[in-house]
């Protein structure tokens, strides 16, 4: 059976998922066959697997760290919020269906086998898992249902790495804090402490690190820096949403909606040099970007409603209006349209009218499409014409489907072994596709920058493709390289050799 390591923190955004990721990343450079795992995430940035199976991105991004084909196994459990109180429960991979918190506490019982299943699964497999918790592990009204943190690292009798954000301030606080709130048993599994997001002179916070491992008895493995790399992080917690950076040559900016998810659809055109992607949560911070993107959502027609009300909507229809482009996916594909019909109450319910940019109409179901696709685009109009015949891969995950009245169908897709299909709209510069992942490929991304390039009347020529693969591969060795030099490399080996004499039962709660 594989080794184990377990990274938890003392609040959400602590850096867990990136610390994770790195470790994988480590781990594999120094030649195990290792893979993450995490029993239960929250989050709307999801992922097809090659099997048509959804899983949580945190996940995919350290399965990609640690140069493994990201799997299910690694992510049993995916809750996407639906509205405030309720969830969808996605069970490996596959839709359970929608709960509220007091309903999916009365399932969790029978899920954690599950849970227990698919680690040992793993486990079988790879030389080391890196687990990680989610939010605080010290929530004490939370605790008795709580299969992410302690739950998990007895189980799969994982050391504990206790990761806290000295950014934020409070630091030692909240690590003692959370020490003190454990069981005496919980305090055993933890093995070292993390300070993680330091910035400034490590001489001026040694005295503090050492009076920490006084009090809680325990090592300080590493003091990770603040490092700024481009790796995908938990949806809800960040920083993209919060930039405020110049605006470069190439404005774009990406309506920010209530239940926005999969905006990872947009990193390989932030990647590019001279681009600006903003996120706009209000028509007031519009301003007057060369192009909108509206993302995919998990409720379409409550955050339409959402951009309706707050005066958003107006001001993407005055763009549109004044030739500007527009481009949707997913959700925001099916905002653009004409009607939206929800008659079985899979998101909202009743019917509401769209946009009216694309001639469409969306009918949502019950039953969720999911599915890796490749595809090409058709004949294009407007300003990113030069996107005709460009290919493409990608995935598909939404409940409704659209049908194509009229107008110029934007792409043909296909799944694997099965024939091609037609897929998205584009009527002059408004342009909706289904398919999450569109711009990743190189031909995609230039062709869209280099053509806001030239709109503006810039010159192209210096517009590079990004190699998204290459990309990624650079910064997850960016981040192990800053890990390894921060961190007691030697004391971490020991922790994962030794692991934890932990000898208590399993159970199904």
């Amino acid at each position: 059976m594989a080794k184990a390591i377990m990274i938890q923190g003392t609040m959400s955004n602590a850096g867990k998922s990136l610390i994770a990721a790195g470790l994988c990343r480590i781990f594999k450079q120094d030649g195990y066959k290792v893979a993450p795992f995490k029993a239960q995430n929250m989050a709307l940035n999801s992922y097809i697997t090659k099997e048509g199976l959804e899983m949580g991105r945190a996940q995919v991004t350290q399965a990609e760290a640690a140069g493994v084909e990201p799997s299910v196994l690694m992510n049993p459990i995916l809750l996407k919020p639906t509205n405030d109180t309720s969830s969808q429960v996605i069970v490996n991979g596959e839709v359970m269906e929608n709960m509220s918190a007091k309903e999916y506490y009365r399932h969790k019982r029978q899920l954690v086998s599950k849970v227990k299943e698919a680690y040992d699964r793993l486990a079988e497999e790879y030389d080391i898992i890196v687990l990680e918790g989610a939010g605080s592990p010290a929530e004490i009204n939370l605790k008795e249902n709580d299969i992410v943190n302690m739950y998990m690292a007895k189980l799969a009798k994982a050391p504990v790495l206790l990761a806290g954000d000295i950014d934020r301030g409070g630091v030692f606080a909240s690590i003692v804090g959370t020490m003190q709130l454990f069981e005496p048993e919980e305090r055993d599994l933890v093995k070292g402490i993390i300070i993680n997001k330091f910035r400034g002179d490590l001489s001026i916070l040694q005295p503090g690190l050492d009076q920490l491992s006084a009090i809680i008895h325990k090592p300080v493995a590493g003091v990770i820096p603040y490092m700024r790399l481009d790796i995908d992080d938990e949806d809800s917690l960040t920083e993209r949403f919060s930039r405020k950076n110049e605006i470069g040559l190439v404005d774009l900016a990406v309506i920010r909606l209530p239940r926005i998810s999969n905006f990872t659809d947009f990193n390989a055109l932030e990647s590019m040099p001279g681009v600006t992607v903003r996120y706009v949560d209000s028509a007031g911070d519009l301003g007057s970007p060369d192009l909108i993107l509206l993302p995919g959502t998990k409720n379409t027609m409550s955050d339409l409603l959402w951009i309706r009300q707050n005066g958003l909507e107006s001001c993407i229809l005055k763009h549109a209006a004044a030739g500007k482009p527009v481009f949707g996916i997913c959700g925001g594909y099916q905002m653009l349209g004409k009607t939206l019909k929800d008659p079985h109450g899979v998101e909202h319910g009743g019917e509401l009218s769209g946009m009216g940019l694309l001639p469409s109409v969306t009918v949502f179901e019950e039953e969720k499409t999911r599915t890796r696709v490749t595809g090409r685009f058709k004949t294009v109009e407007g300003i990113f014409s030069g996107l005709t015949g460009v290919d493409f891969s990608g995935y598909e995950i939404h409940m409704g489907t659209s049908s194509l009245e009229e107008g110029n169908v934007l792409s043909s897709i296909a799944e694997e072994g099965r024939q091609a299909r037609e897929d998205g709209l584009n009527q002059g510069n408004v342009y909706g596709s289904y398919v999450h992942g569109i711009f990743d490929e190189e031909g995609v991304a230039k062709t869209v920058i280099s053509a806001l390039m030239k709109n503006k009347g810039f010159s192209d020529k210096d517009v590079a493709a990004i190699d998204m693969k290459a990309y990624k591969n650079r910064q997850y060795d960016l981040l192990a390289e800053g890990i390894r030099k921060n961190m007691d490399m030697k004391l971490l080996y020991e922790i994962v050799e030794q692991g934890v004499d932990y000898k208590g039962a399993w159970d199904v709660r």
